[in-house]
C-alpha cells in the first residue's frame, strides 16, 4: 500500500482551535474518509503551524476524488478552511520519500522492522 505525505500551513492563531476540531471529528466525516480508501491516516502539527499528513491509500487521486464526492465532505472543508493560510484546506504539498529503512532492509538481505504492514 502507497504511503502518502503532505504538508499544510494552518495559521498560527488558530492552532488551539484546530487541535480542538481534530480530537473530536464528525463521525460521518471518519466514515466517509475510511469508505472512500483512505488508511492510517493521521495529522501531525507543529507549533508554528506546519501540519504534516500521512495517509495509506491504493489510488490517491480516487481516493480524493471520494472524499470529494460526500456530501459531508463540502461542510467540513467550508469549516476548516479557515484555519489554513492559503484559505483553504487544498494546497497540499506532496513529499517525496527518500529512505524507507524496511526497504533498505530487505534489499540487503535483512528482516524489516514490521511484516510490511502499518502498525
Amino acid at each position: 500500500m502507497p504511503r502518502v505525505c503532505f504538508t499544510l500551513q494552518v495559521r498560527p492563531d488558530r492552532l488551539e482551535e484546530y487541535r480542538a476540531r481534530h480530537a473530536a471529528v464528525w463521525p460521518e466525516m471518519l466514515r466517509a474518509l475510511r469508505d472512500a480508501g483512505w488508511r492510517d491516516y493521521q495529522l501531525f502539527l507543529r507549533d508554528d503551524g506546519l501540519l504534516v499528513g500521512t495517509v495509506v491509500t491504493d489510488d490517491l487521486d480516487a481516493a480524493q476524488a471520494a472524499v470529494d464526492a460526500a456530501a459531508v465532505s463540502a461542510r467540513w472543508e467550508a469549516e476548516m478552511a479557515p484555519f489554513f493560510e492559503t484559505g483553504d484546506g487544498r494546497g497540499k504539498s506532496s513529499l517525496d520519500l527518500v529512505f524507507d529503512l524496511d526497504a533498505q532492509l530487505r534489499a540487503a538481505g535483512e528482516h524489516p522492522t514490521t511484516n510490511g504492514e502499518t502498525p
